[in-house]
């Protein structure tokens, strides 16, 4: 086959001046000023971000990797710490703390304890994530710092690394539907932690319609993992999590799946649904809960490419910047009484990079180098276009929430560093 030169430098002038060129070529000076921002916020302290007073673990959770780069380790493990210092007798995790002078005001159902005094903490019961966050966090301090020797530590005579299988433990005692023989939570939008049935919607209560959903029973998949990897259990124990996590992951693969939509299922109901039958869930994808069940190793190399495409297709059909876009399509106008869940608000249908920049990691970790530079670029940009990190972002890139969300900064700063690494 004859091929003319010139039509060869055409092609080649016409790749250098597109899109995904430019991006490709240019990313890593803007990854680079994001990761100085990041650093730079991160140096400043452990709360989730200007709107938030508390320490929340499954913020810290996300920005541990660069809080291990920027702080001594003595103030890591303080502030992990004192999680465990308000660990319930069943082993239940809170969300999180807060100087008791910052409690005015807030609404909350704050507890205290005497191990903390200076302190107040709370628990949004409609999350099952908590306790998985905190083991997953313990787990990537020890990584960053090699530091073990806060497993060792005790606190009212039981150490870390006990209180760390309490926590999971509470979880299949407290939080196992034995029917599917999965985790349950409340019924939230996606990763969310409010339920449609309050005004305000953290709390469980005698309205709350139980389900099990990706997000929770992905998070508890990685966080056995961590504790398997990171525990020195006795031989009958780690049987009871290996099997335990095999388990979950069949079940996973069982009951959310749904192989002809290629997508997870918004929901299990233990009993009803709280949305009317007018909207279909069935065809909600929740961009969140496939980045979580990615990271837990729950799809192949083929669906993890597949679920990437469906996000930027959602994003197109959206209108939305970047595949943080918590899901889609949106839950209706009024299905959630808490006026802030509005479609295309908050979680339902706010853009996190919260969340899209968790994706990335996941495209970079599968090796999807194209993928993960197209989906990091319109995140880079408009940090450095807001000059700061934001809690989320409307369809139209309007940056709302929390200032300063350290979240945000967290998961960029770990993509970047996995992209530099394998750049």
């Amino acid at each position: 086959m004859n091929v003319n030169p010139i039509n060869i430098i055409v092609c080649l002038l016409l790749w250098c001046h597109s899109p995904s060129f430019g991006q490709q070529k240019n990313i890593i000076p803007l990854a680079d000023s994001v990761k100085t921002m990041a650093e730079d916020l991160i140096k400043k302290g452990f709360n989730a971000g200007d709107g938030y007073g508390e320490v929340w673990i499954r913020d810290f959770n996300t920005f541990m990797d660069v809080a291990c780069k920027v702080h001594d380790r003595a103030s890591i493990r303080k502030s992990l710490t004192t999680f465990f210092l308000f660990q319930q007798k069943d082993g239940a995790i809170l969300d999180g703390y807060v100087p008791k002078a910052k409690t005015a005001g807030a609404g909350y159902n704050y507890y205290y304890t005497n191990l903390a005094p200076d302190y107040a903490g709370h628990k949004n019961t409609v999350e099952t994530d908590q306790e998985t966050s905190l083991v997953q966090a313990v787990a990537k301090y020890i990584r960053n710092t090699g530091d073990r020797s806060i497993l060792s530590d005790t606190i009212a005579g039981t150490s870390i690394e006990q209180r760390l299988g309490m926590a999971l433990h509470f979880l299949m005692n407290a939080r196992y539907d034995s029917t599917y023989g999965l985790l349950w939570g409340a019924t939230t939008a996606d990763w969310g932690d409010v339920q449609p049935e309050h005004d305000w919607g953290v709390e469980l209560n005698a309205d709350t319609h139980k389900a099990i959903d990706i997000y929770d029973n992905a998070m508890f998949v990685i966080a056995i993992d961590d504790y398997l990897t990171i525990a020195q259990l006795m031989p009958g124990e780690w049987r009871y999590w290996t099997n335990t996590r095999n388990r979950i992951k069949k079940n996973i693969r069982k009951h959310l799946w749904d192989a002809a939509k290629e997508k997870y299922r918004a929901h299990i109901y233990l009993t009803n649904s709280p949305f009317p039958a007018s909207f279909n869930e069935s065809e909600v994808y929740y961009h969140g809960g496939t980045t979580v069940a990615i990271e837990a190793g729950l799809l192949s190399k083929r669906e993890v490419k597949q679920a990437y495409h469906k996000m930027q297709e959602n994003v197109k059909q959206a209108h939305a910047a970047t595949i943080g876009l918590t899901l889609y399509p949106v839950y209706p106008e009024g299905t959630f009484k808490n006026k802030g869940m509005g479609p295309y608000s908050y979680q339902n249908g706010g853009d996190w990079t919260w969340f899209g920049g968790r994706m990335v990691t996941q495209l970079l970790r599968y090796d999807l180098m194209n993928e993960a530079k197209e989906a990091l670029q319109p995140m880079l940009t408009r940090v450095l276009k807001n000059k700061g990190f934001y809690e989320w972002y409307t369809p139209a890139n309007e940056p709302k929430g929390s200032s300063s969300f350290k979240g945000e900064a967290g998961v960029l700063w770990t993509a970047i560093m996995l992209l530099k690494e394998k750049n």
